[in-house]
């Protein structure tokens, strides 16, 4: 992956419309949880083969971006996908999070014949079973998808709880219909796997 340093909006934009999936971190250089996390993303992105971007804001000298997303605090890192804000992880993540954070944030199936396939996130967090074994069996079934853990994001969380009335994970998210649990038979349905 590839570290760029942004000099303000337009230069942050003209990179969003450019990427698919792009990473924001926004951090003050000289303050030791922001350093922890520059330092922490840079050695992740230097040992990930995949192509991608962190473009990276020191809101030291870059004032005209988070104000735009509401980000208040620093470190944050934020994740957009197609040019929209999906989540933001605040704080200093240690390295196995972060490699765990851009290597499965999306899991990519093989293609599945010639149907299209379904757009699918996972709500989940990182110490919860069910969750865990929903998403080995979408991999063992090369189902792409994407993960969000709700317990590092809060306001993917709130609007969680907004679609489904329901606090609990696992939750998965198929084309916009909600399914609370690792409901396999109406997963299977909804996707389409032969059980």
């Amino acid at each position: 992956m590839r570290m760029i340093e942004v000099q303000g909006y337009d230069d942050f934009k003209s990179h969003l419309t450019n990427h698919g999936q792009i990473y924001l971190l926004f951090y003050k250089s000289g303050i030791e949880k922001s350093d922890c996390a520059y330092e922490n993303i840079k050695n992740v992105a230097n040992k990930i083969k995949e192509s991608g971007v962190v473009l990276t804001a020191d809101v030291n000298s870059v004032r005209d971006i988070h104000s735009k997303y509401d980000i208040q605090t620093a470190p944050a890192l934020l994740e957009f996908e197609g040019g929209v804000l999906k989540q933001t992880v605040k704080g200093c993540q240690s390295i196995d999070y972060l490699t765990s954070f851009f290597q499965h944030t999306v899991y990519s199936g093989e293609k599945r014949g010639k149907s299209e396939q379904k757009r699918v996130i996972v709500y989940s967090t990182p110490t919860c079973p069910h969750c865990n074994t929903l998403k080995d069996y979408l991999k063992r079934n090369q189902i792409s998808f994407r993960d969000i853990d709700v317990s590092k994001d809060q306001k993917m969380a709130q609007e969680l709880v907004k679609k489904s009335g329901q606090q609990g994970v696992p939750q998965t998210e198929i084309n916009g219909k909600i399914i609370v649990g690792f409901n396999r038979s109406k997963i299977n349905e909804m996707l389409g796997i032969q059980a």
